[in-house]
């Protein structure tokens, strides 16, 4: 009457029970409209979910401290020209190469610090966050987080209160979303920050992060089973030459920004899939006047 449960059975089971939990967590939470509905698809459901060990209780409650966060702050509205000031030093950017699986690579250079208020700062990084997840490819859900410390001094450290703001925003708003966070060569300063930041963060992100050292060869194989050597910047440990144009890259966020609205259907691109097709052609940065009817 009893037969042994195999392997695959478990995995069926397994995916079985987590389409329900997703089930229940979209009754839970009840009927959405605007972006939040488009926000809430069956994936990011899955995300919140994980991030809460499958207790839809907890994921429906941080969810929805998301679904309110989001429709104050409106990530998804923000536009490069409002915060490109802040990308002037290349401080945060997306490389042009992506990691071994395809993931949109994020870097972040602290000692580039070129600006002082918290606020703008962590905007600028929301913007950031939102445009890796944009051009994330299909089936794809996560981002590298590559943090070249190069230039790091105590003028310019990360205060405490806007790292546990950035890790904050990472954390309950953007849940699954981090892959992995590479601190490459992390200098004696960063270390005492460390030792309070970690406290900020919760198991599941705790151990996504990574301390590479050159020279050791845990570190290096790590880096080289995420990344081609040939793809990688000097700055962490590969072959590849770093350089960040902030003209050439506004114009690449600029073409983002006219997806971002297409995406999430505030200005209308072509005709098809009832307007909200991403345009097929790079289109011109930000047009100043609108076109004659």
């Amino acid at each position: 009457m009893f037969r042994r449960r195999h392997s695959h059975d478990h995995q069926d089971n397994s995916s079985l029970e987590q389409d329900v939990k997703v089930n229940e967590l979209k009754t839970a939470l009840g009927p959405l409209s605007g972006a939040s509905a488009q926000y809430c698809s069956d994936a990011c459901l899955r995300r919140y979910l994980e991030a809460r060990n499958w207790n839809v209780d907890k994921a429906k409650k941080m969810l929805e401290e998301s679904i309110k966060w989001r429709s104050s702050y409106q990530p998804e509205k923000i536009r490069w020209h409002e915060v490109a000031n802040e990308g002037e030093s290349g401080k945060v950017f997306r490389a042009n190469f992506h990691d071994r699986q395809g993931r949109t690579v994020l870097i972040l250079r602290p000692g580039m610090q070129n600006t002082s208020n918290p606020e703008n700062q962590i905007r600028h990084l929301v913007y950031m966050l939102e445009n890796a997840v944009l051009n994330l490819p299909e089936g794809q859900e996560q981002m590298v987080w590559m943090i070249d410390f190069t230039g790091l001094s105590l003028s310019n450290n990360v205060p405490v209160k806007t790292a546990r703001e950035t890790i904050n925003i990472l954390q309950n708003h953007y849940p699954e979303r981090l892959a992995i966070a590479l601190l490459y060569n992390p200098p004696r300063i960063f270390e005492a920050l460390w030792k309070i930041v970690k406290y900020f963060l919760d198991t599941k992100t705790f151990n996504k992060v990574k301390f590479i050292y050159p020279k050791n060869k845990d570190s290096s194989e790590l880096m080289s089973s995420y990344f081609d050597v040939e793809n990688l910047p000097a700055e962490f440990g590969g072959n590849a030459k770093m350089q960040y144009d902030h003209e050439e890259f506004s114009r690449l966020m600029a073409q983002d920004d006219v997806k971002t609205a297409s995406v999430w259907g505030y200005e209308k691109v072509g005709h098809g899939n009832g307007g909200y097709s991403r345009a097929e052609v790079a289109p011109e940065p930000l047009p100043l006047a609108p076109p004659a009817s």
